[in-house]
């Protein structure tokens, strides 16, 4: 990257498309050539007219930047050297942990407010950072019985911790110094599943720090096996390359047998979801090994994924979501899933709505896809192109205003607010 330009503020992109990375249409910024991570970033190619990726990092005061970028020398080297460079290949071997099989449709339960008995289900997804004390570094619950309580699930349910979040609580956990043995309390509560952080991989930040955060995943996914827990790599990705680089590495671990992805924020619009899936579709193709996929969002691509991994589970948050909202599933004509007002008794519990809402949620996503199916056989082959399409910046967390404050200090002080962006 450059270190003589003039850095040019993230305020004169008035078009956030511009930012998309597509070498289909436009040429690798020229600043690219001699920067030393071209081998491993592959440089931008965008409609942007930037030289390089310096000029998406337009903090006045240097020394308060928080993004992984050479204009803050001393904090840059002392980032990298913390997470051993950038690349993929000097994360840490790890013995392969076997991967259960669990349903297809498995709900999330964010907390257990307004119910009063347990949610039975073969399976439930619970968030980490609401079963780990952030702000103490310890968990909230010592056995499967306090952790049911807490959630008011059964204490004989198959449980998934999702690693998705707002950013604060993912950056959180990065800073825990004792992870490992955070880790292995987790392990001993015979957890079935646990996906890693998606550390957030912008398109309005320099490259490196797209790096720094696909280092950060494979990193934390590797502590998570390595404490003998059944984990899913999240392959958060910006670029073609960052794709090719998971791929490498997951092509070289055997102990890589399940992948997670988030669909719910900006991934998941309708401008860029499919090119996310071709590149999804087209590792599990090109692997020659059976993965599992775990996802939260994009629940209509279910069908085209099923083609490519022989196992997916949906993380489904709608069914918690709505029932707080006072919504009823529907299904209507055996093939739409309605939501219909459904006021409540001041004071009422919800565990009727909620259990209804679970069942009729995983009923709609089983259903028999036969006009999808023929949509998907006439369907255009996979291809290896970057669409150039609006997305955002920040992380919004898929349930609203859940968490406490005090669970998670600020870690960046406006990282985000600079423009709506791509989050990759």
């Amino acid at each position: 990257m450059s270190s003589h330009l003039d850095l040019q503020p993230l305020q004169t992109f008035r078009d956030p498309n511009s930012l998309w990375d597509d070498p289909t249409h436009h040429p690798r910024s020229l600043g690219c050539l001699t920067c030393p991570e071209l081998a491993r970033c592959g440089g931008m190619h965008n409609s942007a007219n930037v030289y390089d990726c310096d000029a998406l990092c337009s903090c006045v005061d240097k020394e308060k930047c928080d993004l992984i970028c050479r204009n803050r020398p001393a904090h840059f080297v002392q980032r990298v050297r913390d997470i051993g460079g950038f690349d993929l290949g000097t994360v840490p071997r790890v013995a392969p942990v076997d991967t259960p099989v669990l349903p297809k449709i498995v709900p999330l339960v964010d907390h257990k407010s307004a119910r009063e008995g347990r949610f039975q289900s073969d399976a439930v997804a619970l968030p980490l950072y609401r079963v780990v004390d952030l702000k103490e570094g310890k968990l909230h619950v010592h056995s499967r019985e306090e952790l049911a309580d807490r959630f008011h699930i059964s204490a004989s349910t198959s449980i998934v911790l999702s690693g998705v979040e707002k950013d604060p609580y993912i950056e959180r956990w990065w800073e825990l110094k004792n992870r490992k043995e955070i880790l292995q309390e987790l392990q001993r509560l015979n957890i079935s599943m646990i996906t890693s952080p998606n550390y957030s991989v912008l398109t309005d930040a320099p490259r490196t720090d797209n790096l720094y955060a696909i280092k950060r995943i494979a990193l934390t996914w590797s502590e998570m096996v390595s404490a003998g827990m059944p984990a899913a790599l999240h392959v958060n990705a910006r670029t073609e390359r960052d794709y090719l680089n998971w791929h490498a590495m997951i092509a070289d671990r055997e102990e890589v047998a399940a992948l997670a992805f988030e669909f719910a924020t900006g991934c998941g619009r309708p401008e860029r979801i499919d090119w996310h899936v071709d590149h999804l579709c087209q590792l599990a193709s090109d692997l020659g090994r059976p993965l599992t996929l775990f996802i939260r969002g994009g629940a209509r691509k279910l069908p085209i994924l099923m083609q490519h991994f022989p196992r997916v589970t949906l993380l489904e948050t709608e069914s918690f979501s709505k029932t707080h909202r006072r919504r009823q599933a529907r299904i209507l004509d055996g093939c739409k899933l309605k939501w219909a007002l459904c006021p409540t008794p001041k004071g009422a519990p919800l565990d009727e709505l909620f259990a209804h809402n679970a069942a009729t949620v995983r009923q709609f996503h089983e259903l028999p896809q036969r006009s999808m199916q023929r949509k998907l056989s006439a369907s255009k082959p996979i291809i290896r192109r970057a669409s150039n399409r609006y997305d955002q910046t920040v992380q919004p967390g898929l349930l609203d205003n859940i968490h406490s404050a005090s669970q998670a200090r600020s870690v960046a002080a406006n990282r985000h607010g600079m423009v709506a962006a791509a989050k990759t």
